[in-house]
């Protein structure tokens, strides 16, 4: 998805946040400048999650450090594993397993700190019980479900921590319903805000379920162009493909693929690109984007 006017303001909003307190002015003009300068070049076909990329590069070789978000991403981690084997049983008695465990992992998409500036767990709270009323779109739905009855190979692209909890239930179903399908799951290869690596995947135990292989690369979405070789092969060879998250779609769209799209809506650019409200969740093939 090419760069949007709201994306560049929101980029620029954020970037003042990230000056040093103590920086002295000249530093952060000079900052400014540079960030502005990144956004200025941007190539039409980037996205957002690239020039935030770049820009964390910016901080770190400006000001020595860059935002860690180790404690972040072990918490919400821990605490989703406290909550899955309730959420499990729930999803296992319902009507429509594999229904119910695609509301919960639209659902998780919340816990995204580079979306938005904070995560409230009174918020996420509210969600998660709302989460087995969410809508989902009965047409995309089935030509999902009749996607992977047909697939052999699945790949799966995963976005935030914690959230990648509720993502290995809704493996657990698509492995129940659809056992003849391969499941590869992608994670970041490198630290992206609170994406999940691959030392997020042990700690949530996404092996048990899948092949789990890194991407190649530190942005906080699905960059063709910087993908490892590995994970590009299984881009060529996935019949259905299943991403997480805004940033995903933000990097992807277009990209020839059998793509589905899960995520939720959090910030105005998506409300009003797919006429939702803020939270609410969306399922979306890449050719009807």
């Amino acid at each position: 998805m090419r760069l949007k006017s709201g994306c560049i303001r929101c980029l620029l909003e954020k970037q003042l946040e990230r000056v040093p307190e103590d920086a002295a002015e000249e530093a952060r003009v000079e900052y400014m400048q540079r960030v502005l300068a990144r956004i200025g070049e941007a190539g039409r076909e980037e996205s957002a999650p690239v020039i935030v990329r770049d820009i964390g590069r910016i901080q770190k070789e400006m000001f020595g450090y860059e935002e860690d978000y180790t404690g972040i991403k072990q918490y919400y981690n821990r605490l989703m594993l406290e909550k899955a084997p309730a959420i499990r049983r729930e999803i296992g008695a319902a009507a429509d397993p594999f229904r119910l465990a695609l509301r919960y992992a639209m659902t998780g998409n919340y816990i995204d700190f580079g979306a938005r500036h904070s995560v409230e767990d009174g918020k996420l709270e509210e969600l998660l019980a709302a989460a087995p009323r969410v809508r989902l779109p009965e047409e995309v739905c089935l030509e999902l479900e009749k996607d992977l009855e047909q697939a052999e190979n699945v790949l799966f692209l995963t976005d935030n921590c914690g959230e990648i909890v509720l993502d290995k239930l809704l493996m657990e179903q698509m492995k129940r319903r659809f056992p003849q399908a391969e499941l590869t799951i992608l994670v970041r290869g490198a630290a992206a805000a609170n994406d999940a690596c691959l030392e997020d995947a042990r700690q949530t135990g996404l092996e048990e379920v899948g092949k789990v292989l890194p991407n190649g690369n530190d942005i906080g979405g699905t960059w063709m162009e910087e993908l490892s070789p590995e994970a590009l092969g299984a881009f060529r060879e996935a019949d259905v493909i299943l991403s997480k998250g805004q940033g995903n779609l933000e990097t992807l769209q277009g990209c020839g693929f059998n793509v589905y799209y899960l995520f939720m809506c959090k910030c105005r650019m998506f409300t009003e690109r797919f006429g939702v409200k803020l939270f609410d969740g969306v399922l979306v093939r890449d050719r009807d984007c």
